[in-house]
């Protein structure tokens, strides 16, 4: 998010900016029990934009502007998740995610600009829950931010049934729908449908998702992932719920 410049605009503003107006309609009062999430950026304006569109979303949010006003905050309020940058003035973001996963057993999602897959490697063996490098959709973020809490309330997924947008994919049938539609899949397909339906949020290896009958090359599997995003995704090639995991294999998120 941040440019050399300190306040150089960055795409998350203009993701972030496109999609509060629209969200802003909602006026409602949040219930008591609404999740409690703390952000802590040094950017001003981002904060102000990730609190309008969190508040927009149902959540409660308390912003702080680096480490030591966070820790302040967590002094006497409760947080149900830490959206944490990395680059901080003072104490880094890495610093204070680690301490946190030493001293409290608070969610972290970690955000950051930087893209060498060590600083990536480096943030989620601090312990964080998860790790989004910017610019990113901000729909990418709610859907990773529900998954967080989610699993952190030890409530997994009861359903039969995962939802990704209009699409339906009723797990013991196999059988994918959207809207009213059925859209029909090979077998191959529903068998990874139902592999990554079992492994929500969670990065699943490309040598896992090779068949039996096969080694399975990696060009292979990756063919195989985008037919499979053509029908689940609104536009595959930027996929929401069906993403790379660098270096790691695909994950699916769900709604």
């Amino acid at each position: 998010m941040k440019g050399t410049g300190g306040q150089a605009s960055s795409p998350i503003t203009s993701h972030l900016n496109e999609t509060a107006p629209a969200q802003r309609a909602r006026c409602e009062p949040l219930p008591d029990n609404a999740p409690h999430i703390l952000v802590v950026d040094d950017d001003q304006k981002i904060r102000d934009l990730l609190c309008r569109f969190l508040l927009s979303s149902g959540f409660r949010v308390t912003q702080a502007a680096d480490a030591a006003c966070a820790r302040s905050f967590m002094r006497g309020l409760s947080f149900d998740l830490v959206l944490l940058d990395v680059m901080m003035p003072g104490e880094s973001g890495l610093s204070l995610a680690r301490d946190l996963k030493a001293t409290r057993p608070v969610p972290i999602l970690m955000l950051t600009a930087l893209a060498n897959p060590e600083d990536r490697i480096a943030g989620l063996e601090t312990g964080v829950d998860d790790y989004l490098a910017k610019p990113f959709e901000p729909r990418e973020l709610l859907l990773r931010v529900k998954i967080i809490l989610r699993r952190s309330q030890g409530s997994p997924v009861q359903s039969d049934e995962i939802r990704m947008g209009p699409c339906v994919f009723n797990i013991s049938r196999g059988e994918l729908r959207r809207d009213e539609e059925s859209i029909k899949l090979t077998e191959r397909e529903r068998d990874l449908l139902r592999l990554f339906a079992n492994r929500i949020g969670v990065p699943v290896a490309r040598h896992e998702l090779s068949s039996d009958e096969s080694t399975g090359s990696e060009r292979a599997i990756d063919v195989q992932i985008n037919r499979l995003r053509r029908k689940i995704e609104c536009d595959p090639s930027n996929p929401v719920y069906l993403q790379t995991a660098r270096g790691k294999g695909y994950v699916l998120y769900t709604d």
